[in-house]
C-alpha cells in the first residue's frame, strides 16, 4: 500500500482538527486538508473511499479495494471528517462487503487477493493476514460509524447489541476466557486465529460497551 493510504490521511486530518481547537492557525490547512481529501479519495463507482491514492508515489493513481481502513473517516477517531450521503454509503458497503459475526474482513471478497482462510506456513499466514482476515478490533470503528450516520438512539443501541456485539459476547467464552482474539477466518465458521488474549481486540469492544454505547465523553 504504497502511496497515500485513506487512514493515514484520515489520523493527519484529525491531527489537524487537533491543532485548530487550539489555534485559529490552523483552521484553514484543516479546511484544505479536508476539502481536497473526499474530492481525492471518494469513488463514485464503489460509493466509497479508494483505499490508496497516488498509488506507487505515481500521481492519480488509484487503488480501489474495499477495506475498513476508510472506515475511520466517519467512526473511530473523534472528529468525523465526511457526513451526509457520502458517509452512509461508506457505512453501507462496508457493512455489505466486509462484515462477519467477529468483526470487518481486511479485504472485500470480490477481491482477486482475497484469502479466505488464514493457515499453512508463515509465508501463506502472513500474506492472508491482511488480505481478507478478520480483526475484531475494528468493530469499535465500525459500530461508532454506524451510529454517527444512523442515530445514537436507544433503539439503534438495541440493534447494536443484536446485531453487531452478541456474537463478540459469545466469543468471550470460546477461545480465550473473558478476551477476544486477534483475527479470525474471513469464512464461516470464522475460526478464531492468533492471540486468543488480544488487547487490542477486547479494548475496542470496551471501549464500546463502556463509552460509545453509554454516551460518556472520552
Amino acid at each position: 500500500r504504497i502511496g497515500k493510504p485513506v487512514e493515514i490521511q484520515s489520523l493527519w486530518i484529525n491531527a489537524l482538527w487537533i491543532g485548530a481547537s487550539f489555534s485559529k492557525a490552523w483552521k484553514p490547512h484543516l479546511k484544505h486538508a479536508q476539502d481536497s481529501f473526499l474530492a481525492r479519495f471518494w469513488n463514485d463507482d464503489t460509493g466509497c473511499l479508494y483505499d490508496v491514492v497516488d498509488c506507487d508515489h505515481e500521481p492519480a493513481k488509484t487503488d480501489a479495494a474495499i477495506r475498513p481502513n476508510q472506515i475511520f473517516s466517519v467512526g473511530g477517531l473523534p472528529y468525523q471528517i465526511i457526513d451526509g450521503e457520502k458517509a452512509n454509503s461508506i457505512v453501507d458497503v462496508v457493512e455489505l462487503m466486509l462484515l462477519t459475526p467477529l468483526g470487518p474482513r481486511s479485504l472485500s471478497p470480490e477481491n482477486q487477493q482475497y484469502k479466505p482462510i488464514y493457515s499453512g506456513g508463515v509465508v501463506e499466514r502472513d500474506g492472508a493476514y491482511h488480505q481478507g482476515t478478520v480483526w475484531p478490533w475494528l468493530i469499535g470503528p465500525f459500530v461508532e460509524a454506524w451510529l454517527r450516520v444512523h442515530g445514537n438512539n436507544k433503539a439503534n443501541i438495541k440493534h447494536v447489541n443484536d446485531q453487531f456485539l452478541y456474537p463478540l459476547e459469545a466469543h468471550l467464552e470460546d477461545v480465550g476466557l473473558g478476551h477476544i482474539s486477534e483475527i479470525a477466518d474471513a469464512e464461516s465458521p470464522h475460526t478464531p486465529r492468533g492471540c486468543p488474549f488480544q488487547a487490542w481486540s477486547l479494548g475496542e469492544y470496551l471501549r464500546l460497551t463502556e463509552v460509545v454505547l453509554r454516551g460518556k465523553k472520552k
